[in-house]
């Protein structure tokens, strides 16, 4: 069976070759067929090394990935309605009664009281008296912006569960591995 010149069995081997070439004096080229000692070295150095790999954790220090929401529902939601709103267009008649019936004697209060009893009937609509629709909207139908985080393994709920903008972070945060598949096609 001949040999794979490729991977890091076949650089370990080479390595030996050139180290042989520039010692000084010269040494003459180690036998790197299948079977020699050297090969065997190469070999099982090769393995130690990707077992060492497969063992360590890495640290990613940096990671860009586009988070895409694809769609987002909301429930419906109370919302405020101002005064002025609610008396729509008897805000501006009440004003206007009371200014051309500021010479007429007792029309100022009669306004006044019938503005708050307009109060007290709508005063309970101010807070929550309306309802918002809820949003639900697609990034293909809405034109849906947002932000989010990626992740691998477990989800961490929330962004602010996690902070990898220092050293300690980024070693708590993340790892990564060598796995198998990808470790047989460096030897």
């Amino acid at each position: 069976m001949a040999l794979k010149e490729e991977g890091l069995k076949w650089d370990l081997l080479q390595a030996k070759v050139r180290a042989a070439e520039q010692a000084d004096p010269p040494q003459p080229p180690p036998d790197i067929s299948e079977g020699s000692y050297a090969e065997r070295e190469a070999h099982y150095t090769a393995r130690a090394i990707v077992n060492a790999l497969r063992e360590a954790n890495f640290t990613i220090t940096q990671l860009k990935a586009p988070v895409v929401v694809e769609e987002l529902i909301t429930p419906s939601l109370p919302v405020n309605v101002k005064l002025d709103t609610l008396l729509g267009e008897y805000q501006p008649v009440l004003k206007m009664l009371r200014k051309i019936g500021g010479p007429i004697p007792g029309i100022d209060r009669l306004i006044k009281r019938l503005e708050r009893e307009i109060e007290k009937a709508i005063k309970p609509l101010l807070e929550g008296g309306a309802d918002l629709a809820g949003i639900d909207i697609t990034k293909q139908t809405g034109g849906l912006q947002s932000t989010g985080y990626a992740y691998i393994g477990s989800d961490p709920d929330s962004q602010g569960s996690f902070d990898v903008n220092d050293e300690s972070g980024q070693r708590d945060f993340t790892t990564i591995k060598l796995l198998d598949e990808d470790a047989r096609k460096i030897l």
